[in-house]
């Protein structure tokens, strides 16, 4: 898997500071990025955090390259719709000797391996053929989830929020939870104040929502 952040408000965190600036003071337009300063901002932003006042957070976006990803996976990641996506279409790119994703549970069984990769060698077999037959969009309908995918991606701050708390829980599915921990980190390098707390509740928040279904890490948190 690999995630790049390509493209970023310039300066998210001051953006977003100047922004929650103009909401709690009485500075004008012209005045709320002047004279202010990295404590101010940081200020500012551990303000909006305590208060859970996130609509400044708005104001910045990010946009990612993601390759090496199963279509599985981008069947969860479309769910967070405050997003803008752009997929490579198997209408128009012809799928043949397509690269797949293999899951852990699988790599790591040899037995379930050589089922995995036998299945998916018949299937490129059976799309080479019907892709000789028919059009590319309707030959495409075997091809299988584990089908490797690129996809551009942008959020800003706040679906961002919301994402890294739901899918860097360690109850979520292994291969959107590696993405989502990727993008963190590249998100980090560019506002780490802005997502110094973001990810799972149980770190960002020292709660845990998922009740009975806990992975139980909260409670490691909490007894050290």
């Amino acid at each position: 898997m690999k995630v790049k952040l390509i493209n970023h408000t310039p300066d998210p965190d001051r953006t977003v500071a100047s922004a929650a600036r103009l909401c709690y003071s009485a500075v004008g337009v012209s005045e709320i990025i002047e004279d202010f300063s990295q404590d101010e901002i940081e200020k500012f932003l551990n303000m909006l955090v305590e208060l859970g006042h996130n609509s400044p957070t708005e104001h910045v976006s990010f946009t990612f390259a993601v390759e090496g990803v199963s279509r599985a996976m981008t069947h969860q990641l479309v769910r967070h719709r405050i997003a803008s996506y752009s997929q490579q279409s198997q209408r128009y790119v012809k799928m043949e000797d397509f690269e797949y994703i293999i899951p852990p549970s699988i790599s790591k069984n040899s037995g379930a391996l050589s089922v995995y990769k036998k299945v998916m060698n018949e299937i490129e077999n059976a799309y080479e053929q019907l892709a000789a037959i028919v059009h590319r969009e309707d030959a495409r309908y075997v091809l299988p989830n584990a089908c490797e995918t690129k996809i551009v991606l942008t959020f800003n701050c706040r679906s961002l929020y919301n994402f890294f708390e739901h899918r860097c829980c360690e109850r979520a599915q292994w291969e959107i939870r590696r993405l989502a921990n990727l993008m963190l980190a590249e998100v980090k390098k560019v506002a780490p104040v802005l997502f110094a707390k973001a990810g799972a509740p149980c770190l960002s928040k020292g709660l845990c929502p998922e009740g009975r279904m806990s992975c139980g890490r909260i409670n490691k948190l909490k007894t050290t």
